[in-house]
């Protein structure tokens, strides 16, 4: 089964759906596969304050859901369906749905975004949106003069805990090796922070609290004979180990970085493939928020009527 279509947007968060608006005002009759995450990892945060427009905040879903409508209003047909085979080297670009169905499309926006990784214990998914945040930027308003504890050594986890010393009570920066790994200048700024104390050579094995996160339970010099185990108190518990961007589907036909971030033309959403853009945190390894993710949606899609418009399609 075949179907032909001017725009298709593979992905469903803040990035897909303006895409999804700006295309449907454009007349572009857009179609979007949301994927396997209705509405991006935003779905999974519980309040949101920082997103223009919305000045008592709102929960991540109903921020999703009202971008949907926006969009349906206009006329973007947007589905349930997983994409899990493309061919972008070719025209129309060829994508396949659940295996099963073939949309072929003039023009195709990646909006796929970005998964945090985590350490796998079974307390991060329990304490989800109760203390566990993989965002610093998105939830550290929250923990205004609590204590919480960033886990990682790179730089990253140094921005984020720096970023948190100046919103909360004491950071704990949990490290797995003797030393960080981020850059001197951010090393020497976390050290010299009065509010960040550094556990090197610590892993966190689990969570606890009642009501919420409200400590950690930490192993130092974990499986040598110098084993040591003890808790600490902290209300937040925050990710900086990275992210994954979802890529893996296009390996091989758009140009990634060593990470697997889809790399564009500086300043737009454009790939090295005519006709195929990407937008949101699946091309963005530096800022990932809903905001700069919406903002490259709307460019992906003025790009892909800009596209289709000089060549008559």
């Amino acid at each position: 089964m075949n179907e032909k279509v001017r725009c298709l947007i593979i992905g469903s968060g803040p990035a897909g759906y303006t895409a999804a608006i700006y295309a449907s005002r454009a007349n572009l009759s857009p179609v979007l596969y949301e994927g396997i995450q209705p509405g991006g990892q935003l779905t999974t945060t519980t309040e949101v304050e920082n997103f223009p427009g919305y000045p008592e905040g709102i929960t991540g879903t109903e921020l999703m859901e009202d971008l949907k409508k926006q969009a349906t209003r206009f006329g973007a047909d947007i589905r349930f369906g997983t994409v899990t085979a493309v061919d972008l080297n070719c025209y129309p670009k060829k994508i396949v749905i659940d295996g099963e169905k073939t949309i072929e499309s003039d023009t195709v926006i990646i909006a796929t975004g970005a998964s945090a990784k985590y350490l796998g214990l079974p307390d991060e998914a329990k304490y989800a949106g109760m203390g566990v945040s993989a965002c610093a930027t998105c939830d550290g308003f929250f923990y205004r003069k609590k204590r919480v504890a960033v886990v990682g050594g790179g730089d990253t986890a140094c921005e984020e805990a720096i970023y948190l010393a100046g919103l909360a009570e004491k950071v704990y920066l949990i490290v797995r090796k003797p030393f960080l790994r981020a850059s001197k200048v951010m090393q020497d700024r976390t050290m010299q922070n009065p509010k960040i104390e550094i556990l090197f050579e610590c892993n966190a094995v689990g969570l606890f609290g009642e009501n919420g996160v409200e400590g950690a339970h930490i192993v130092r010099h974990m499986g040598t004979d110098k084993e040591e185990k003890f808790d600490i108190n902290i209300d937040g518990f925050f990710l900086a180990i990275g992210h994954s961007p979802n890529t893996k589907i296009f390996e091989g036909q758009l140009n990634l970085d060593s990470v697997g971030y889809i790399i564009t033309e500086p300043g737009t959403p454009k790939t090295w493939i005519e006709g195929v853009f990407a937008a949101g945190d699946v091309a963005d390894p530096h800022y990932r928020q809903a905001i700069t993710a919406a903002g490259s949606g709307c460019q992906a899609a003025i790009e892909a009527e800009r596209y289709l418009s000089e060549r008559g399609l």
